[in-house]
Parts: structure tokens; sequence; C-alpha cells
């Protein structure tokens, strides 16, 4: 503690280069926050898919869909906890570019079969009195202004209604939150039985169905048997584990995610590299003073522990800066205006964060800390003169 003037003295004689190696510390790290947040918004549904759900849905493709009366079916297989039909909407809010995922469902097992939408109890009953009603996830509910009680019509290309209208009216009855930061609060759910009365087209037939399986171990053999149940029908059956579905779902943007976190990896090494470069000369250009040091009494150990103190400092300055920079401007919500359906920064990478300032002061530090340990006086003084 007694050497900490010294290495703040060393940071005022260069005090723009300091200046500027700290500030590109502290933007690598700030894209390393953004890295992480992109990285968990492409990956998130994926990674937190329940173990114990599956996913039956057309053999030929998503597009395909399924008659209603295999849920029965589905049900009476030996395994089966329970089922819900599913089936994409496709609508728009106002504006085309307004997309978000929009599915009718049986309320109750809905509600059973995902735990993680945690919904208040007064909003599950009165979507089960409200025939328009519907639930939206909290992002969503955010992005629009919507509130319980408002009623809001979407635009679909797919669902015409009976009335040759393509305009629905939906009454929001609750907004439910996640139970981890993880989980995706964009859809909106509406009730199947309004779909089926309303529409003109493709009745009885719906997209795909989510089953709960009793046990989570013998998920593989329950979705054989699925599939084996719908075995040579018109409408086969790929009963996949629900990570598997979304995996699927989200390859249509997937090269998106993997361009941007190349680009992002790319700008984050090599912002790393030039700082740490950076650093290094600015300890190897003051042998002599390392030199001075040493003649009037510095041990070597001492000279180590002030250029590892230097480097340090200086990476604990612009990268916690960075970190918290990210941490802050990722709180503040998605770049794209809530298409995200999840985007935060998890304390695992924030950790991790801090090991990579640990290691890139090492990295920068060492070499010529190292260097300047085993330097001898004489040299020293003669190198900086």
């Amino acid at each position: 503690m007694k050497h900490l003037p010294l290495l703040f003295s060393s940071f005022r004689r260069h005090r723009a280069r300091t200046a500027l190696t700290a500030l590109s510390i502290c933007v690598a790290f700030l894209v390393y926050g953004y890295l992480a947040a992109i990285r968990v918004a492409f990956t998130a549904g994926v990674s937190l898919a329940g173990a114990d759900r599956l996913v039956v849905r057309h053999r030929v493709s998503l597009a395909q869909l399924l008659p209603i009366s295999y849920r029965d079916r589905i049900r009476r297989i030996p395994g089966v906890a329970d089922v819900a039909a599913e089936t994409w909407f496709g609508g728009t809010y106002q504006d085309p570019k307004n997309i978000f995922p929009q599915m009718p469902v049986d309320p109750e097992a809905l509600l059973r079969i995902y735990p993680e939408f945690l919904l208040p109890k007064e909003a599950r009953e009165r979507w089960l009195r409200t025939r328009i009603g519907a639930i939206v996830g909290r992002k969503t509910a955010q992005r629009f202004g919507w509130k319980p009680g408002d009623h809001i019509t979407l635009t679909t290309p797919i669902w015409r209604k009976k009335d040759g209208t393509r305009a629905w009216e939906f009454e929001i009855v609750g907004v439910f939150d996640g139970a981890t930061p993880g989980t995706d609060t964009t859809p909106m759910f509406f009730r199947y039985d309004y779909f089926e009365e309303t529409r003109d087209v493709a009745e009885g037939w719906v997209g795909w169905y989510v089953v709960k399986v009793a046990d989570p171990d013998r998920a593989a053999l329950i979705a054989a048997r699925i599939d084996e149940e719908f075995a040579n029908s018109s409408s086969e059956t790929k009963t996949e584990t629900e990570r598997a579905f979304l995996q699927s779902w989200a390859s249509q943007i997937g090269d998106i995610g993997k361009i941007v976190t190349l680009v992002l990896t790319a700008v984050f090494v090599t912002i790393l590299l030039v700082a740490g470069n950076t650093m290094a000369q600015s300890v190897r250009e003051r042998t002599g003073e390392w030199g001075v040091l040493k003649a009037i009494g510095f041990t070597d150990r001492q000279v180590l522990g002030l250029v590892l103190g230097e480097a340090l400092l200086l990476t604990l300055s612009g990268g916690l800066g960075g970190l918290a920079l990210a941490w802050w401007l990722v709180a503040r919500g998605d770049p794209t205006g809530g298409l995200l359906a999840v985007f935060y920064l998890p304390g695992r990478d924030l950790v991790q964060g801090v090991g990579w300032i640990l290691l890139l002061a090492a990295a920068s530090g060492l070499p010529p800390a190292w260097q300047a340990m085993r330097l001898r006086v004489a040299e020293a003084l003669r190198r900086g003169a």
C-alpha cells in the first residue's frame, strides 16, 4: 500500500496515453458485455427449454397442420402427463413491422405445462371467462404500452375470419412474467375456442402439440411411441424435445446471430491486443526508472509488484468501467426495441469478464515486469540514459 502513490504518479506522466489506453479497454469490455447479451438473446430459449416437454409436429414441415383429434390420442399414451395444442397466428399490431409471437391455446393446459409463466390468479380467472381474452408477456406489454382491460386489433395474412376480414380483436386480461430472467415474455396467448369458432379455414387443425411427460428420462421412448401412433397416417408426426424444436425454429435467424457474434468477437480481441501492446510499451520504455529504483534499494520482487500493479490498475479502471457501462446499457433494453425475446447480461458473464481483466493485466504486465525484475542496475541505467 505504501507504494500506491508511486503507481499513480506513473499514470500522470503520460495522461493522454493512459486515458486512451483505459478508454480502449473500456470499449473492449463494453463490446464484451453486448456480445454476452446477444448470445443470450439467440440461445436463451433453447438453453432453458423444459427437459420434460416434447413437441409433436408434422413430419414434413412446421407449415403442415395436424388434426385436433390427435390431442386425445396423445394424452392416452403411457407416460404423457399433459398435452396442449398451439398454432402460429402471425398477426401484426398497427404496423407490419410490429411482429411478435401469438398462439391460440387451451388456457388451463398452457399454464399447467408452462409453470415458468407467472400469471396472477385474478387474470387467470378472467381469461377463462372472456371469450376474446388474451394474456401477453411483460416484454411485449411494455413494448406497446398494453395493460389489462385494453382492447387491441391484430391483422394476420394467414387466418381469415368467417366475415371475410383479417382483423382480429382481443382483450388483454393479464400480463405474465417469467420465473427466471431467461424466460421468454414476448408471446401473446389467446383462447383456442375463439380461434376455432371464428376462422373460416382449416377448422379442426392445429400447428403442433406440446407434451409434458411424467418422467424426463423416458422422453425419447415416449417420443418414439407418439410417432408410432400416427405412422402411415395422412398426417405423420415428428416428435422431438422442446430444445430441438426451438433450435430448428431459431435456425432461420441463427446465421444472423452467428455473424453478429463473430464480428463483435473480432472487435473485442482486436481492441484487447492494441490496448495490451500499448500497456506493455509504456512499461518497457521506463527501463531507466526501474534501474533507479533498484539503485536506491528496491528489491526485485518490489519492482515486479510495481509493474504488475500498474498493469492491474490500468486494466481494472478501463475493464470494470466497460463492464459497468455494458450492464447499464443492456439493462435499458435491447437495441431492437423489443424484437429480441430475451436480452440481459448474465452474472456469470460479468464474473468471467473480471477474469478476462485479470488475464489481460497478467498478459500485458508480466513479460515487461519479469524483464524489469531481472535487469541489472548498470544495464538499466545505461538503457534509460
